[in-house]
């Protein structure tokens, strides 16, 4: 049993980037842009609805307040600021939930607050404070990269912390992404993304970008939604894990 995750609602205005429809009718859980780093209130409803309908999971895409670098460029955020920052971004995609009779299911950073959390506790412990503070004594699952700082921080403040992998990113022999501005970060290959999916849900491994084995286990599988062709890749990517006899089913 796995869930699908897909960044969605990331446009801004008469901008748009995601296939947001097409997505929706095949993940289980959508990671929704929450105005910072792409996303406006009127993407971030119509998302939210469209979710509902479908009986998706909604979940907060936080990330630094980076809307022309799409949250992207690491920011020195001092501590307190940032977890003000991630509690606004839920506290506003919990409205437009609410309005489409859903709820906020669970919380993932974004971008380069998603890469810093891996590996710095200050900017990690913000990142699970915000979600104290947006969700009180009841919390929030957070998702993030087995092994980060983030999840041992979420953990020892009681939240559920929640490992994902993600099939259509290189892999360093650490175990951790390969950063966007290297040559080969980004998979395009259906064939070997689909393959990378499989061998994670079923084996819990996946290849580094120097040919070693990497130990991965993750309860989510994230496909980028702004990646060309996302939504039939998506499918794909369901119909192997199917056919793999995994089950496809949200983690919130």
């Amino acid at each position: 049993m796995i869930d699908l995750n897909a960044d969605l609602g990331e446009g801004f205005g008469r901008w748009t980037l995601t296939d947001d429809d097409a997505l929706l009718s095949v993940v289980t859980s959508a990671n929704v842009a929450c105005g910072f780093h792409a996303g406006d209130p009127s993407i971030m409803r119509r998302v939210c609805a469209l979710a509902a309908e479908r009986g998706v999971r909604i979940g907060a895409q936080v990330s630094y307040r980076d809307l022309a670098g799409f949250g992207r460029r690491s920011m020195d955020v001092p501590a307190g600021e940032l977890a003000d920052e991630v509690a606004y971004q839920i506290g506003a995609l919990e409205v437009f939930a609410r309005a489409a009779g859903s709820r906020v299911s669970y919380v993932k950073p974004h971008g380069a607050l998603y890469n810093r959390t891996v590996h710095d506790p200050g900017q990690a412990g913000a990142v699970v404070a915000g979600v104290r503070m947006a969700a009180g004594a009841a919390g929030l699952p957070v998702l993030g990269l087995p092994g980060s700082l983030l999840l041992s921080a979420a953990a020892e403040a009681g939240l559920p912390a929640v490992p994902e992998a993600f099939a259509d990113r290189a892999y360093t022999p650490a175990g951790t992404l390969v950063p966007r501005g290297e040559q080969g970060a980004v998979l395009h290959d259906p064939e070997a993304v689909v393959a990378r999916a499989v061998a994670m849900a079923t084996r819990g491994v996946v290849t580094a970008a120097d040919g070693s084995p990497v130990t991965l286990r993750a309860r989510s599988l994230c496909l980028h939604g702004d990646t060309p062709g996302a939504a039939g890749l998506a499918l794909r990517v369901r119909e192997a894990l199917a056919a793999a006899g995994v089950r496809t089913e949200a983690f919130a």
